[in-house]
């Protein structure tokens, strides 16, 4: 095989589905952050992908929002590292590092950095429905 080109990186595909995957979130929010997306406001990198389930990691600067939007399924938004701040339909919620929101179908919300932070967006939903999603890279 061989090298890549000096001066280009040569990119790894990671594994999204399988019977067991592990990830370095400290490494994963690193490589975000050193992304060109990031410095736009915000990267994001789907982990696990399966046909009824997500796990995705995004990286918001302080300042930054995502703009109203729901999804189909339930979906839980942890909080790696930072503070971000969820406005939906059902309230406020503040979600310092380490606490965790879970909203139920089709709830509307945005999503919003109080200062730069990192978080696990899960999604889940049954039969043939499909998040719907804003764009963002790696979703």
């Amino acid at each position: 095989m061989s090298s890549p080109p000096q001066g280009r990186m040569r990119e790894v595909l990671e594994p999204t589905a399988g019977p067991a995957l592990r990830f370095d979130l400290a490494e994963q929010i690193e490589q975000l952050r050193a992304e060109k997306p990031w410095q736009a406001g915000r990267n994001s990198k789907t982990l696990v992908k399966f046909a009824d389930f997500r796990i995705v990691l995004t990286v918001m600067k302080g300042g930054t929002r995502i703009p109203g939007h729901h999804a189909d399924g339930r979906i839980s938004i942890q909080t790696v590292s930072g503070h971000v701040r969820v406005h939906s339909s059902e309230g406020v919620a503040d979600l310092p590092a380490g606490h965790v929101l879970v909203l139920d179908r089709t709830i509307p919300h945005d999503v919003e950095a109080l200062e730069d932070s990192a978080f696990l967006l899960t999604l889940a939903w049954s039969g043939t429905a499909h998040a719907r999603l804003p764009r963002t890279e790696g979703i």
